[in-house]
């Protein structure tokens, strides 16, 4: 069984792969790399976090949203509602389940490629297929017009476990497809780790994340290459309830880091974090010395918040501008539950950085409102204004609008689509619209459609 699977996802990930090979070689995306980076963090890593419980809704039953498939957490710290789902037991034995039994007669149960953990490690992943019509400069989506292979995922994972003494584990994540270059460790520009990972075109490879984890108690700690805790928004599909992606995230947010950063679970209502990472978006090389922090605290039944920050170097390659970048973010969140359907998420972002000669590098402000509708367990609907501010030595105090409008559907455990309209304003004609075919200039008002398919597995 275990040599079918395997066989399913190499062909799986054959077909697609095949499907857009002539993309690649046809056609080139601008540069859209970023001097710094991006993220979001709560009680696991960001692709794997338990989805929030709507309000009403029995904490105890299961829900999934990306790779994960554990009990649900009365939790209103996630951006994005996935509907309930079963999960399957791996126990055998006398009365037992088999690995590949569904948990109900209904299916409602998410297909594994592995249902059980092999070695010890959960292995999954998902594939991730999308189309728009216009570029996000800027951000991710800026490869129009084609339907591509954004990300093929797959990953390892064995959580560490110190419910009854010292427990260990480890990640590791590789990414393939137009989404894997903004997913590289191009913090430092010497091609080291995955930075220039690239395949032709828009395409490329990443290992996003790689290290390992020590548990005791209520004390976990990892060590290596890991997505940060800042922000809302994450890279991998799984974890976004949008296709695209805010200009806050992707222009004013780490992605990556590479250090030590320990969890502290204080009580049910309070989680902190602490680490020292070696800058931003850089892999097993020193690109700085950063503080990273934050909180996650439950404040009412309805309502939660999560901060962090990261003071210090973010970047220190000699070889670009950015050299000696250092300075301070900070990100705020706010989720409440308005209703038993209606979520409101409120978003704050502030960056200042300056250079070695301590000019002014980035100066950012980013504010961003979601609503979230669950109308049942297969649809919802959502909103998110963004205001994105960002004075520096190549954009002089921009102002940056964003108005999506979305819908997830999701006809089983294991597929979501997300169609969705983009307005985008760029009132000083910065660069984050395309250029218009009619006279040459960039656009200061751009609506795109978008949408694509997650299939997880």
């Amino acid at each position: 069984m275990k040599l079918t699977r395997l066989a399913f996802c190499a062909a799986l990930a054959s077909s697609l792969v095949g499907s857009f090979a002539d993309a690649q070689v046809r056609n080139a995306r601008a540069t859209s790399h970023r001097s710094t980076g991006y993220s979001n963090y709560y009680a696991q890593s960001p692709s794997d976090a338990p989805a929030p419980v709507v309000a009403g809704q029995d904490a105890a039953a299961p829900v999934v949203q990306g790779d994960s498939q554990e009990p649900a957490k009365v939790d209103p710290s996630m951006s994005y509602i996935a509907p309930a789902a079963c999960s399957s037991s791996c126990d055998i034995g006398t009365g037992g389940i088999s690995c590949d039994d569904a948990c109900d007669a209904a299916g409602n149960d998410p297909w594994k490629l592995f249902q059980c953990p092999v070695l010890g490690f959960n292995i999954g992943g998902w594939s991730n297929v999308g189309y728009h019509t216009a570029n996000n400069n800027n951000s991710f989506n800026n490869y129009a017009d084609r339907v591509q292979l954004q990300q093929q995922w797959l990953y390892a994972e064995r959580v560490a476990d110190g419910s009854n003494g010292i427990g260990f584990g480890g990640r590791m994540d590789y990414v393939y497809g137009t989404d894997a270059p903004d997913t590289q460790s191009f913090g430092i520009n010497n091609n080291h780790w995955d930075n220039n990972w690239n395949n032709g075109g828009a395409y490329g490879h990443a290992i996003p994340q790689l290290y390992g984890e020590v548990a005791v108690g209520d004390l976990s700690v990892k060590a290596g290459h890991f997505f940060t805790i800042i922000g809302n928004e994450v890279v991998q599909a799984t974890g976004n309830f949008f296709y695209s992606r805010q200009f806050t995230f992707y222009n004013a947010e780490p992605f990556t880091h590479t250090g030590v950063l320990s969890t502290y679970n204080v009580d049910e209502d309070t989680q902190v974090w602490n680490g020292y990472v070696m800058g931003w978006d850089s892999g097993f090389e020193d690109n700085g010395d950063a503080y990273l922090s934050g909180f996650k605290r439950k404040l009412t039944d309805s309502t939660s918040l999560i901060y962090t920050n990261a003071l210090g170097r973010f970047n220190d390659d000699r070889a670009s501008a950015t050299f000696g970048e250092r300075g301070q973010i900070h990100s705020a969140i706010f989720n409440t539950a308005l209703t038993d359907k209606l979520t409101h998420l409120y978003q704050l972002d502030y960056l200042q950085t300056r250079n070695a000669n301590q000019d002014i590098m980035r100066n950012t402000f980013g504010m961003i409102n979601y609503f979230i509708y669950q109308v049942n367990d297969k649809w919802a609907l959502g909103s998110r204004s963004e205001w994105f501010n960002v004075t520096n030595t190549t954009f002089h105090n921009a102002d940056i609008y964003n108005q999506t409008f979305g819908v997830n559907y999701k006809p089983n455990s294991n597929l979501t689509f997300r169609p969705e309209v983009r307005w985008v304003w760029d009132k000083e004609g910065f660069g984050f619209n395309e250029i218009s075919p009619n006279d040459g200039l960039l656009l200061p008002s751009q609506t795109a459609f978008g949408t694509d398919m997650i299939f997880t597995f």
